[in-house]
């Protein structure tokens, strides 16, 4: 039954492309006669016509394909040394779990997460080195940031702060035992335990993002009063996909929007895994929150595929790629990210000629070392330098 379900659908697709090129068409036209306040007003009439059939367009109207919301033909340079970059950034990977490894390997009941860091160093590396702005002599922009990054992931960021002179060996080696000789590190950010390194409190179970939105809150308070410079700086928070279960998530995501707080970026990490297992084994989680997002106004990037796919979308003229991306579970990309290029392939191809012979172009070597997005510099300065352009700069 499915067989004939998809067939259809694929008898439909191909039927319907003529009649999709030329509603393109028109839209281009509309477009250039009227600019972007006609194509608005065509597609809300449009929109509200479809409604009125009672044909729901919930997922149509809040979700963009499952794909780099920055194309590669859209991406800036990249202004860095990515060899260099990648080696400091391997590194302070190797330090990080030295750390907590050390100090569960002295039985004394303390130990830390490893698996966070390893997922979001790539995005706080490029943060780091491009994009936050501390207050230090090297910042020639004036405007200073506020950081909250991942909880989980302090050892990295302590990691970082010892091969910048920071933090001595002592401290890294007192993980997590603030009253050891030589002084130690709060396992997580607490500017009473660390009053010289963390600025805001912030932990698990959600409470990083209203501490975040309060902080850019009270700054627009300020700058809206003269008492802090305008555009002086953003609130970076960071946080995990599963996280995102917690209802001080969620629940409070709309008072940025009422507040209009263009100066608070908050980056979900969708590694598709928490503690206990998948985080949506059977759903896809970035969608979900796209949708839970834009909905409640907010400006959504995704970055998903690293820069491995590009070739391939270029060449997917039918998207039957886009089609096979879209369809995927995370329960399947957690899947594929563990096995060999070739049983990966299978998987992909899933006997559809056209994909197979798309995905055929790439070695098994080559299929098995694609990044995600979250793991490929050039796609996260991308996003980032291009949240810098954005009218409203409120983004997740």
């Amino acid at each position: 039954m499915s067989g004939v379900k998809d067939r259809l659908g694929a008898e439909i697709q191909a039927l319907l492309s003529e009649d999709k090129e030329e509603w393109a068409q028109a839209i281009d036209d509309i477009l250039g006669e009227y600019g972007e306040a006609g194509v608005r007003e065509i597609l809300r009439s449009l929109q509200d016509h479809v409604l009125s059939l009672n044909i729901p367009l919930d997922e149509a109207t809040l979700n963009t394909p499952y794909r780099n919301s920055i194309g590669p033909e859209s991406q800036p340079a990249y202004p860095g040394n990515l060899e260099l970059e990648e080696r400091i950034e391997k590194i302070i990977r190797w330090n990080a779990i030295a750390m907590v490894l050390q100090a569960q390997d002295k039985g004394i009941g303390v130990g830390g997460h490893i698996a966070t860091y390893a997922s979001c160093a790539t995005m706080l590396e490029v943060g780091f080195n491009h994009f936050f702005r501390g207050a230090g002599s090297n910042n020639n922009r004036g405007a200073v940031d506020m950081l909250l990054p991942q909880p989980h992931a302090a050892p990295g960021i302590y990691a970082r702060a010892f091969l910048e002179g920071r933090l001595s060996e002592a401290q890294l080696k007192n993980y997590r035992q603030e009253l050891g000789q030589g002084g130690g590190l709060s396992s997580y950010p607490h500017p009473r335990s660390m009053p010289n390194f963390w600025e805001v409190p912030n932990a698990s179970m959600g409470l990083s993002t209203p501490a975040a939105i309060y902080q850019a809150r009270f700054a627009k308070y300020l700058e809206n009063r003269g008492l802090k410079e305008a555009a002086s700086g953003k609130v970076w928070c960071f946080i995990g996909d599963g996280e995102s279960d917690e209802p001080e998530v969620l629940g409070t995501i709309s008072i940025a929007a009422r507040e209009r707080l263009d100066n608070l970026v908050l980056v979900v990490n969708c590694n598709l895994q928490r503690l206990d297992g998948p985080v949506r084994g059977n759903g896809k989680i970035i969608q979900e929150l796209e949708r839970v997002f834009r909905g409640a106004d907010w400006q959504v990037l995704k970055v998903i595929w690293g820069s491995g796919w590009d070739a391939l979308l270029s060449r997917d003229s039918e998207g039957v790629l886009q089609r096979r991306m879209d369809e995927c579970l995370d329960g399947d990309y957690q899947m594929y990210s563990v096995l060999p290029g070739d049983v990966q392939r299978e998987h992909w191809v899933e006997g559809n000629a056209a994909l197979e012979q798309m995905m055929n172009t790439l070695t098994d070597e080559e299929v098995k070392a694609i990044k995600r997005g979250g793991q490929d510099q050039k796609k996260i300065f991308a996003v980032s330098y291009t949240h810098l352009t954005l009218p409203t700069n409120r983004e997740v």
